[in-house]
């Protein structure tokens, strides 16, 4: 087994298709196809199920390509660390939920390691993504929050995908309004005041359901007649401001990135989350996962 199977592999899987994968990479469909079988054969494994259409993936070959990934990028590092590549192209990825200081962190990252050259990655996304972003080396770190409500299910899917959750911040609920919301005046807001406004919650795709939920409170929890479902962080902003929506979160906001005009209140209810960020389990974290998330410790810090 080589780097540069391991490469070949990974580019395959990439493009769905021998061919553009072949095209890509400047070598011919048949030297491809034979690396890849050559591969395969060492491995005693099936990577690619090859058909009509193009390639997939076994199961096997997910799990091995996780791993050429992760090779791939420690021998990045390598080359760029002692054959001295000041102008190498640096990669690296994050999928979080929407929170203002997973991006504050991401910000300085690129600050701290951009260079010349880099290819970076920022998704905020759902929940189940970011779980499997990580478990497949999509992305080095995974940023999401843990409750008393969903910690079962959660903790499930992350022991299942070999990863570590480890928590940075606990804090109580809280809820993102307007500054012009009427509730604004409040000092801590009770779930009851909150009847007569839309609730604002992150869509979850196939996986809608309050366990997978970014929000740490669910509907049945509260009387919410009126809700409002939503993909992004800017069109949720936009509706709390333009229809006196609200949602819960941790109370922390960034106002530089997120504007003056969203303020956030203590919800007064009994119960806590936990944020935290996912790692692949026994992976050594690069010098950008490492910046990162001491990034994160200090933007989620409360001032």
């Amino acid at each position: 087994m080589t780097l540069q199977q391991l490469k070949y592999a990974v580019a395959v899987a990439d493009a769905k298709n021998i061919t553009e994968a072949s095209r890509k990479l400047f070598i011919s469909q048949p030297s491809l196809t034979a690396a890849i079988h050559d591969l395969e054969e060492e491995m005693g494994i099936s990577i690619f199920i090859r058909s009509n259409k193009g390639v997939l993936v076994t199961n096997e070959g997910d799990e091995f390509l996780s791993y050429a990934r992760q090779v791939l990028d420690q021998a990045s590092l390598l080359e760029e660390r002692f054959k001295g590549l000041p102008d190498s192209n640096t990669i690296f990825s994050v999928s979080c939920q929407h929170y203002s200081f997973a991006v504050n962190a991401f910000v300085d990252v690129i600050r701290e390691f951009g260079g010349n050259q880099y290819d970076f990655t920022l998704r905020e996304t759902q929940t189940h993504e970011i779980i499997e972003d990580v478990a497949h080396l999509k992305s080095e770190v995974g940023v999401i929050y843990i409750s008393s409500r969903n910690k079962d299910v959660i903790n499930k899917l992350i022991k299942k995908n070999n990863l570590v959750f480890t928590p940075f911040l606990t804090t109580g609920l809280h809820v993102f309004i307007s500054k012009k919301n009427p509730l604004a005046k409040k000092e801590k807001i009770q779930l009851s005041d909150l009847s007569d406004y839309p609730y604002l919650t992150y869509e979850q795709g196939d996986y809608n359901s309050f366990y997978y939920a970014e929000e740490p409170l669910s509907e049945i929890d509260f009387d919410c007649p009126k809700s409002i479902k939503v993909r992004d962080r800017a069109t949720l902003f936009n509706l709390l401001i333009g229809l006196n929506g609200y949602t819960f979160c941790s109370g922390i906001i960034s106002q530089q990135l997120n504007g003056k005009e969203i303020i956030a209140r203590p919800l007064d209810v009994k119960d806590s989350m936990t944020i935290g960020y996912l790692i692949k389990k026994n992976l050594t974290p690069s010098r950008y996962a490492k910046s990162y998330i001491e990034s994160l410790k200090k933007h989620a810090a409360f001032k």
